[in-house]
């Protein structure tokens, strides 16, 4: 990328209309993801999850700035979306069920370690984030001139709403557990909306886009309402 094209059209009237639209993108689409780091971070010792927040939540904007600049194009092939709303409804899963607290019980699975929320963040934000990528580049693509130093820009917003999105959420997770279902189920619908937007099959779902995301949200939250209960059951067993 050769530095005059990055700076082309910058400031102009056009370049802050498409800004705008971008800012107004970050803020609607960068809310699941804020919801599944606080998630992935819930069983964290106190003192690593500001922490791991910070590092999975760089550098998974360090991922999409990645995918941004060479695989938005790989991103819109068929079948990719897909697939990964499918990982996306295990991944919700796995979060909701890990409920250890950071301690270790008889017959339990060892607590949330720094590595693997950080691994979780990464690996789902990629998977959440391909609608975003690909929307932030279409926005750019109206301004051609400032392309570059738009998605650079709509990248960089995206780091402050998705770290202090997570630490607000993560905070009213865990005075709240309860909630944990609601952000999982949230995951679900977003799981569900990949899914219903994939370019191949897409023309095929968008009819029951609807029901598809609710059959998700239903999955999820029974799901793992049946772990967590079965679980409880044996420790008090």
């Amino acid at each position: 990328m050769e530095l005059e094209n990055f700076f082309a059209g910058m400031f102009s009237p056009e370049w802050f209309a498409a800004l705008s639209g971008i800012l107004l993108l970050d803020l609607l689409l960068s809310g699941d993801n804020a919801i599944m780091i606080a998630l992935a971070c819930k069983n964290l010792p106190h003192e690593l999850r500001r922490r791991a927040i910070i590092v999975g939540g760089l550098g998974a904007v360090f991922v999409r700035i990645v995918c941004t600049l060479f695989a938005t194009g790989l991103l819109a092939s068929p079948y990719v979306e897909f697939v990964g709303g499918a990982a996306l409804v295990f991944i919700a899963l796995k979060l909701v069920t890990d409920r250890n607290d950071g301690r270790v019980e008889d017959g339990g699975s060892q607590p949330t370690t720094f590595g693997a929320a950080v691994r979780t963040i990464l690996v789902a934000d990629f998977i959440m984030s391909i609608d975003n990528i690909l929307s932030l580049a279409g926005v750019a693509n109206t301004v051609p001139h400032g392309k570059w130093s738009l998605i650079i820009c709509g990248l960089m917003i995206s780091i402050p709403i998705v770290l202090f999105g997570a630490q607000i959420f993560l905070m009213i997770m865990l005075k709240v557990p309860a909630l944990i279902y609601l952000g999982a189920g949230i995951l679900g619908w977003t799981a569900g909306e990949l899914m219903t937007e994939d370019p191949a099959l897409g023309a095929y779902l968008a009819p029951y886009a609807l029901e598809i995301k609710a059959v998700f949200v239903l999955l999820v939250l029974g799901i793992g309402y049946l772990i967590n209960r079965s679980r409880e059951q044996r420790s008090n067993g």
